[in-house]
C-alpha cells in the first residue's frame, strides 16, 4: 500500500496515511486516461452548431429563369448551393456529442488517475480541511503553507460551503465534495488535495 505523507492547514506533517493499493497504486492506464478524458469534453461541447440550408434560406422562391430556351444551364432556385448566398450542404446541425464508455473502464480510468498523481508525487493528504465561513484570503494562506501555487483540485469527504466559496476566486483552483471527483478534474489539474476522510471515501467507492 503506498504510504504518503499526511499534513495539516499550516502545511506541517503530523504523520503518515496509507492508501489502497487497488485505488491508488495500481499501474496508470494512459490508452483508458485518454479515452475517459475525451469522453468528458465530448459531453461538455455545446452542439449549438448550425448552418442553413436550401429551404432555411431567405428568397429563392421564383425560379430565376424558364427551363428551355435560353441557352444558360436550367436552374430552379437561386438559393440553391451553388448559387452565392444559396443554402450549405451537410452542414452542421444542432446535436449532442455525449457518449459513455463501459462502466468498469470509467472505474478503470479514475484509478489510473488518481494513482499517476502518487506516482507523480503530485497528491497532498490533509488530516482535515473546514472553514466557518469564506474566506479567500485564508485558503489562499493555506495553499501557501502546503506550497502549493499550480493548478490543483481540492477534495473533501462532503460539500463544505465555505471552502467551496473560498475556493471558487482563486484562478486555477477547483473544489469537489468526494462524490464529485472525475479523471478530467484530476489529469487537468497539477495537484490533488484531498482530505484524510474524502480519500477513505472514495476508496469505499472504487476498492
Amino acid at each position: 500500500m503506498p504510504k504518503v505523507a499526511l499534513y495539516n492547514v499550516s502545511g506541517a506533517q503530523v504523520g503518515e496515511v496509507e492508501l489502497a493499493d487497488s485505488v491508488f497504486g495500481i499501474e496508470p492506464h494512459q490508452h483508458v486516461l485518454h479515452q475517459a478524458v475525451v469522453m468528458q469534453q465530448a459531453s461538455l461541447r455545446a452542439g449549438t452548431h448550425k448552418t442553413k440550408g436550401r429551404s432555411e434560406v431567405r428568397g429563392g422562391g421564383r425560379k430565376p429563369w424558364k427551363q428551355k430556351g435560353t441557352g444558360r444551364a436550367r436552374q430552379g432556385s437561386i438559393r440553391a448551393p451553388q448559387w452565392k448566398g444559396g443554402g450549405i450542404v451537410f452542414g452542421p446541425t444542432p446535436r449532442s456529442y455525449a457518449y459513455k464508455l463501459p462502466k468498469k473502464v470509467r472505474r478503470l480510468a479514475i484509478k489510473s488517475a488518481l494513482s499517476s498523481k502518487v506516482v507523480g508525487n503530485e497528491i497532498v493528504v490533509l488530516d482535515q480541511l473546514t472553514m466557518n465561513q469564506p474566506k479567500t484570503k485564508e485558503f489562499a494562506a493555506i495553499l501557501n503553507s502546503l506550497k502549493v501555487d499550480r493548478k490543483a483540485l481540492v477534495v473533501t469527504a462532503d460539500y463544505n460551503d465555505s471552502v467551496a466559496l473560498s475556493a471558487r476566486n482563486i484562478p486555477g483552483v477547483k473544489f469537489v465534495p468526494a462524490e464529485g471527483i472525475n479523471v478530467l478534474d484530476v489529469m487537468v489539474h497539477d495537484k490533488l488535495i484531498i482530505t484524510k476522510d474524502a480519500a477513505k471515501k472514495v476508496e469505499e467507492v472504487f476498492a
